[in-house]
C-alpha cells in the first residue's frame, strides 16, 4: 500500500490558501522594519502586483474607518504606524513609569557605573556587596545605562552610562561628575572599592535620607 505524503501545515500551499489581507496584517504586525512588496510576495506566495494592490486597499480602509493606526509606504517598504493625531496617547503610554522614582539601590548602582565605567555586573556587585542583576535590568530599561562590549579577560558584558543619563543629570560630559574624595571618609576608601557616601544624583534631594527613601531622576 502506498504511503500518502501530506504537506506540513505551514507549507507554501497552505500559505497561498490564506486570505491575503488578513495574512498581510498578521505579517506586518511583527515586522521590525518596513517590509518590501517583493518580500511579502515571496512569503505569501502571491504576485507582487496583487500584494501592492492589497496593501493600498488596506491603507485606504484604515483611513476611511478612522483607525488609530495607519499603513505607510516608508523607505521602500510597508509598516504599521500610529496616526500623528494620537501622538499624545502614545507618548503617555510610552513614558508611563519612566519618571518613577529610583530606589536607593538603583541610585547606588548607577553611581558605581558612572564612576567605574566601563564596568561589569559582577564588578558592580562586588563594589556594592550585593547582587545587582535586577537593579541593572531596571537601569537598562530606563535607558540610563547601556551595554558597551565585553571584558577581554572574562567575556563579561560591560556597562556605561548613556547620553540620557547626562541629560537627566544636566551634565555636558562625565568629566563634570563631582569628585569622589570630598564625600568619602578617607582616600583609602576608594582603593577598597566602596562608594558609600556618594552624593545623591537628585540635585533637589535633602541632605540626608534614610535607605528606604526614593529619589527621582
Amino acid at each position: 500500500m502506498s504511503e500518502e505524503i501530506t504537506e506540513a501545515p505551514g507549507g507554501p500551499a497552505a500559505v497561498a490558501a490564506l486570505d491575503l489581507k488578513p495574512a498581510l496584517e498578521a505579517v506586518l504586525m511583527v515586522v521590525d522594519e518596513p517590509a518590501t512588496e517583493e518580500h511579502l510576495a515571496k512569503i505569501l506566495q502571491r504576485p507582487r502586483r496583487q500584494i501592492a494592490d492589497a496593501l493600498r486597499e488596506l491603507a485606504d480602509e484604515y483611513t476611511v474607518q478612522g483607525r488609530g493606526f495607519e499603513l505607510r509606504l516608508i523607505a521602500g517598504g510597508w509598516r504599521f504606524y500610529s496616526r500623528p493625531e494620537y501622538a499624545a496617547a502614545v507618548e503617555g503610554f510610552v513614558l508611563d513609569g519612566q519618571h518613577a522614582r529610583l530606589t536607593q539601590a538603583a541610585l547606588e548602582t548607577l553611581a558605581v557605573v558612572a564612576y567605574r565605567q566601563p564596568v561589569s555586573r559582577s564588578r558592580v556587585s562586588a563594589v556594592r556587596g550585593v547582587n545587582c542583576d535586577g537593579v541593572m535590568r531596571t537601569l537598562l530599561q530606563r535607558g540610563l545605562v547601556e551595554e558597551a562590549g565585553t571584558e577581554p579577560e572574562t567575556g563579561a558584558i560591560l556597562y556605561v552610562t548613556t547620553n540620557y543619563f547626562l541629560e537627566r543629570m544636566g551634565l555636558r560630559g562625565l568629566d563634570e561628575l563631582p569628585e569622589l574624595a570630598p564625600f568619602l571618609p578617607e582616600a583609602a576608601a576608594i582603593e577598597s572599592e566602596t562608594l558609600e557616601g556618594v552624593p545623591s544624583f537628585d540635585p533637589d534631594a535633602p541632605d540626608s535620607e534614610d535607605a528606604d527613601d526614593k529619589t527621582e531622576l
